[in-house]
């Protein structure tokens, strides 16, 4: 097979900072890095090796440094892969693909639980890892790994994919099986990487493909630490694959001849891109990317359940989550006391590093969506939006902003009509249900959407109306994984295909009919 070349091996470092002597010489690439220096401790890439064909290894591009967001410093080194690296971790995962996709359901079953395990025997570690590099609290990093590990295992319990038999008498049969692509390429973000990561790769490996796993450049070691778990996991050479690098890393991936099947997760401009490259080889492609959510408040809410579980719902993650509530549309009659409400669970909010107890809301990851979260709100104060609390960044290092609620604006902002990933909420008033209706359809998004009121029945009906993926009555971001767990994805340019459940497995296979003629 063709080996993908003309890319740099050196993949492109996110981060602009001054990397000193010392970490120079122990985090050398082969493009020119610049970062500084703190005195926290630091670990060398060799701590965080990829997972090539069942063996760690280090990368053959050296390696790049890794920001803590609440420091602005870097405190380790990942590798950084070359493209010989990523034609072994594709080449490896083609050779694994016709054994074990032939290999029976149960013993992909025990393989995958058996990952799950190693994985919960990490779970600080990686909890610890993964505060560092995204920023979250340590006890939302270690729920996240924790449920990592439950979503492999959940997985796990979904079923064979059988075949399916449309007709059968005496003369003929016709069946329909679901048969995997071969290798699969999983992109994932910086924002729940460990959760994302362990979810594609688990969906298309029960599926029966193999995978190739690449993180974000701003959370690859967490991710990275999945592959140890993996290798003492025993499963098989070659069958999950993690490689980290930068974004040409992720391109030349994409692009990569042997993969079959690409699953984005990420921006809408990066995944138009995967799209277009896909389409020169008619890769299959998932694609799971932004979106704009609209809650709508009902005039018959309860304030104090709505208010508390609205706040979390858009201030989770510090902001960062694609669904996450963006946009509050609110009915002018409980408008004022749910905008009092959420100002006093804003004003509780403890903002800090997510290594110090205590702490509900971490720093934004990187300082390129810190830019963007503080430019949409300066935008909404020049058009006259009204700041309610927050606004204003600590003092000090960290990307750091505290939750924000904002009033006095509509569609035509920006602060409303685009996604801004971070803490800033604007909360809008309306009169009619149907205008807040059309008003929240009014976006080139469609991932999710809630609607909150005391009448379920009426909400119901409210929400099938939305023009999103999944809907929520009286919730939103909230999922049921155990037992038969819904599909995700969304709709208009939020997304293509759907992970998670039965239909995450579908979603990495391709049908194909065999019809049988019992007699010549």
């Amino acid at each position: 097979p063709r080996r993908i070349s003309g890319v740099s091996s050196a993949s492109r470092n996110p981060h602009s900072h001054r990397l000193s002597r010392s970490l120079r010489a122990r985090c050398s690439t082969a493009a020119a890095v610049t970062m500084e220096l703190t005195s926290d401790v630091l670990k060398t890439a060799e701590d965080y090796p990829m997972l090539i064909d069942g063996k760690l290894r280090q990368g053959s591009a050296g390696a790049s440094p890794v920001v803590n967001p609440a420091t602005e410093q870097p405190f380790a080194c990942a590798p950084s892969a070359g493209m010989d690296d990523l034609n072994d971790a594709v080449a490896a995962a083609k050779r694994a693909f016709p054994s074990w996709s032939k290999l029976g359901y149960d013993a992909k079953v025990a393989y995958l639980e058996k990952f799950a395990e190693e994985v919960k025997k990490d779970a600080e570690s990686i909890a610890t890892l993964l505060t560092k590099e995204q920023g979250k609290p340590f006890a939302s990093a270690l729920g996240e790994v924790k449920a990592s590990a439950d979503r492999i295992a959940t997985v796990s319990a979904l079923g064979p994919l059988e075949p399916e038999v449309l007709h059968e008498d005496e003369k003929t049969r016709t069946e329909v099986h679901r048969v995997p692509r071969g290798v699969v390429a999983a992109i994932t973000p910086w924002n729940f990487p460990v959760l994302i990561a362990a979810s594609k790769a688990a969906s298309a490996l029960l599926s029966g493909n193999t995978v190739v796993v690449k993180p974000s450049p701003f959370t690859p070691l967490s991710t990275l630490a999945l592959g140890k778990a993996a290798e003492r996991a025993g499963l098989p050479a070659g069958v999950l694959n993690i490689v980290a690098g930068g974004d040409e890393l992720g391109k030349a991936l994409a692009e990569h001849e042997d993969v079959r099947h690409i699953s984005f997760t990420g921006s809408v401009a990066t995944g138009k891109k995967v799209m277009a490259t896909a389409a020169a080889g008619l890769k299959r492609v998932t694609l799971e990317l932004g979106g704009n959510d609209a809650a709508i408040v009902l005039d018959d809410v309860d304030i104090e359940p709505a208010s508390r579980k609205i706040f979390q719902a858009s201030m989770a993650n510090t902001g960062q989550v694609c669904t996450a509530i963006k946009r509050l549309y609110v009915h002018e009659k409980v408008f004022d006391p749910l905008v009092d409400a959420l100002v006093t669970h804003a004003k509780n909010a403890r903002v800090g590093d997510g290594l110090t107890k205590g702490i509900t809301h971490g720093p934004l990851n990187n300082k390129m969506q810190y830019d963007i979260v503080t430019g949409l709100l300066e935008d909404a104060k020049e058009q006259g939006a009204k700041v309610l609390c927050g606004g204003s960044a600590p003092e000090g290092p960290g990307y750091f902003f505290p939750p924000t609620l904002v009033t006095g604006v509509k569609e035509g902002v920006r602060l409303v009509d685009e996604e801004q990933f971070g803490p800033v909420l604007p909360v809008i008033p309306f009169t009619d249900v149907d205008d807040a209706v059309a008003r929240a359809n009014a976006s080139p998004f469609g991932l999710g959407g809630s609607v909150w009121t005391t009448d379920p029945e009426k909400g119901a009906e409210i929400a099938s109306r939305l023009e999103t993926g999944v809907t929520w009555v009286n919730a939103h971001i909230t999922g049921d994984f155990a037992g038969k767990p819904p599909p995700f994805g969304g709709a208009k340019m939020s997304g293509i295909g759907r992970e998670h459940g039965r239909a995450g497995l579908e979603e990495y296979t391709d049908l194909k009919t065999i019809r049988v003629a019992k007699k010549l």
